[in-house]
């Protein structure tokens, strides 16, 4: 019997770590923590990119539709990329990441995150958020559509039966997002102003 041939991260250190790993420790520096956050604040982050999701993904199909034309079908896929994109930012909100630069962005690298801009941004998001996923709520359940114009008769939501069921139920967590987010910039507005102790490197 041969002896079993030995790793070759472990005869080498010096050799490239196997993808998952790197695939590992790339979402721990995404999503892990920074010092001073709450459970409950790190699973209200988690939320956010979660609430956005369903809706994300109930586009996709009209995506594939071969009636689809080509410049809509690429609208609706970068769309769904851009609203995770943008949903992902709250973790920011509790990961060392939005406390410290990465290192790796030219410029910015290892610098602190300005904690005025961020509550500003993150305050003004949270606000337009709520606001018009609230009108968009209230608006579809009248019938018309936030400029007061009745809804058109192929609105997902006047189709009745499971369409109009699965529309709702994939797109109703979105009036989840501004709420969660408010929440979030509070948080960090309190842990960044108290002086929490902040990582040296991202």
């Amino acid at each position: 019997m041969q002896p079993t041939q030995p790793l070759s991260h472990a005869s080498n250190p010096t050799a490239p770590r196997p993808r998952p790993r790197r695939l590992h420790a790339a979402w721990q520096t995404a999503h892990k923590p920074t010092t001073g956050v709450t459970r409950t604040t790190q699973l209200l982050a988690y939320a956010v990119p979660l609430a956005v999701l369903p809706s994300s993904i109930w586009r996709l199909p009209a995506a594939l539709d071969d009636g689809t034309a080509p410049g809509e079908r690429a609208y609706i896929i970068l769309l769904s990329i851009l609203s995770e994109a943008l949903a992902f930012t709250a973790i920011g909100l509790i990961a060392r990441w939005g406390e410290v630069f990465p290192r790796r962005i030219p410029l910015l690298g290892g610098r602190r995150v300005p904690v005025r801009a961020t509550v500003i941004a993150s305050a003004t998001a949270a606000t337009l958020l709520t606001l018009g996923t609230t009108l968009t709520l209230v608006t579809q359940i009248l019938g018309t559509t936030i400029r007061g114009d009745a809804l058109p008769a192929d609105f997902p939501g006047e189709a009745g039966g499971w369409e109009s069921a699965w529309f709702y139920v994939c797109y109703a967590p979105l009036i989840l997002w501004g709420p969660l987010l408010a929440v979030l910039t509070h948080a960090y507005w309190k842990r960044r102003r108290a002086g929490t102790p902040r990582p040296t490197g991202a």
